[in-house]
């Protein structure tokens, strides 16, 4: 058998995509198996859903990042509703993982992946590359979020709201983590698999650099601390989460922010 050609790179985009910083936080639902393959089976039918003792899992993230281009620099909002999965062709080599081992980076062959089922950006460029070089269900949203910061009171709380793209809200996150004792998770390269119109599969890895941070919602402890709340039921996101993850709690959070590079200090006088 000939290897495989790689998917080419559409003009005028070039990879990898470097990102300057990133800021992230990921939700983990462990949910009944049988709504996410029938999501997965439309979207993506070249995967199947892992199993996680019996559960499967919907994985929805946060990013806030920036990226410097030879003209400029660009920041970019999005979030992605993702079912984690593994090319159904290699379940025979797909090692048995807890969920905490997954979200804790023990597999290494990478091929529990997350396949986007929605991906909602404010960056028309962002958009269009996502779509054109890794066949990303991605489409126009807006968001507000708050979140931690070197630049602002000491806490580790995220509130964030997406919004379509004609300001109605959709759905919303919020995770208070203050207080629970998080483990250093390296995770990645994460595995991003899209499905091209004519039902190719492609798979896209993304390294982050330096660990994450897992934390174990199901510890007493974290009870009732991070929750998705679906404003729009109606529209075809709002069904989704609901027909997925309905009243679950979340099982896992995990966060990423990148350190700062530089730091402007308080004046002094001279006199």
């Amino acid at each position: 058998m000939s290897p495989l050609p790689l998917p080419p790179v559409a003009a005028p985009y070039q990879l990898p995509f470097h990102y300057g910083a990133l800021h992230n936080i990921g939700l983990d639902y462990l949910v009944h198996p049988d709504p996410v393959r029938e999501v997965l089976a439309k979207h993506h039918p070249a995967l199947t859903a892992a199993d996680f003792a019996g559960y499967a899992l919907v994985s929805l993230n946060y990013q806030l990042y920036f990226a410097q281009y030879p003209n400029g620099g660009g920041i970019t909002q999005e979030i992605e509703v993702n079912i984690v999965a593994h090319p159904a062709a290699a379940a025979d080599r797909v090692p048995r993982v807890s969920y905490a081992q997954y979200a804790q980076g023990h597999d290494q062959t990478k091929l529990l992946g997350i396949g986007r089922v929605h991906v909602l950006c404010d960056n028309p460029l962002a958009i269009e590359a996502g779509r054109l070089l890794y066949a990303e269900p991605k489409y126009p949203g807006t968001f507000s979020a708050e979140m931690p910061s070197l630049n602002g009171p000491a806490g580790d709380a995220w509130n964030i709201h997406c919004h379509a793209a004609d300001a109605t809200p959709l759905f919303s996150l919020a995770a208070d983590l203050n207080g629970l004792r998080p483990v250093t998770a390296n995770n990645t390269p994460i595995t991003g698999y899209g499905t091209e119109p004519d039902g190719r599969t492609l798979a896209g890895p993304m390294n982050v650099y330096q660990p994450y941070h897992w934390y174990d919602l199901t510890a007493p402890e974290a009870a009732g601390r991070a929750r998705l709340t679906v404003h729009d039921p109606s529209g075809a996101v709002g069904q989704d989460l609901t027909h997925l993850i309905h009243a679950t709690a979340p099982a896992g959070a995990w966060t990423f922010q990148s350190p700062p590079v530089a730091a402007h200090n308080r004046p002094y006088y001279l006199a």
